[in-house]
């Protein structure tokens, strides 16, 4: 712990600047973490199979219970087209994909901030770099022959510690990223399959 706050102090100002983006990111990449996995921890499979044999045997209101068994996403744009089975093909279709469309916002929301953070981080990181080789040398210059070394020594020091954690916080930025975005991928693609059997296995059930 010393170490590292010895390394932001002779980072400072930019180190600090950097740690609150740090803390930012943190805080992104919890928030999305627990929200996707409280809100879309749904085994598709098994609760389409359960829709399947409620809406084969007729039971509709059953179906539409089970979707209010719990306020998650895909229950809801699932609802949304078995409330419409008496009104047609084109309602069906139309009320699942208006519910899809209020629900996704949410899902993706904050998830492209980070990559705009870690490009903060890095040219936070890069100005912290300048300025201690700015520092260095422009010290050295009016400096006496037996303190050089060591102030040159402490404006590189400055200057690599603010490239490191710059290009660190960037670097955590894009891994969660590319772990959050695949997740919303993954969530969308089984959310848009789920509703494409139901909408076949209305349309079936009805003709």
């Amino acid at each position: 712990m010393h170490t590292i706050w010895e390394a932001m102090v002779k980072g400072a100002p930019f180190s600090f600047v950097n740690i609150v983006v740090l803390a930012f990111v943190l805080a992104i990449i919890a928030e999305r973490f627990v929200y996707i996995l409280s809100k879309y921890r749904v085994n598709t499979t098994e609760f389409m199979a359960q829709i399947r044999k409620l809406v084969q045997a007729g039971n509709i209101d059953r179906a539409i219970k089970l979707c209010e068994a719990a306020p998650l996403p895909l229950l809801q744009v699932v609802k949304s087209g078995l409330t419409q089975v008496n009104r047609g093909e084109d309602a069906i279709i139309a009320s699942m994909e208006e519910r899809m469309s209020e629900l996704m916002p949410d899902l993706e929301k904050r998830v492209a901030a980070l990559w705009t953070l870690a490009n903060i981080a890095t040219l936070i990181g890069l100005l912290g770099t300048i300025s201690g080789l700015i520092r260095a040398f422009g010290a050295v210059a009016h400096a006496d022959a037996s303190q050089r070394s060591a102030i040159l020594s402490d404006g590189i020091s400055e200057a690599m510690w603010n490239t490191a954690l710059g290009l660190g916080i960037a670097v955590l930025c894009m891994i969660f990223h590319l772990i959050i975005h695949g997740m919303v991928k993954r969530i969308r693609t089984d959310m848009e399959r789920a509703t494409m059997k139901l909408e076949n296995l209305l349309l079936l059930k009805g003709r």
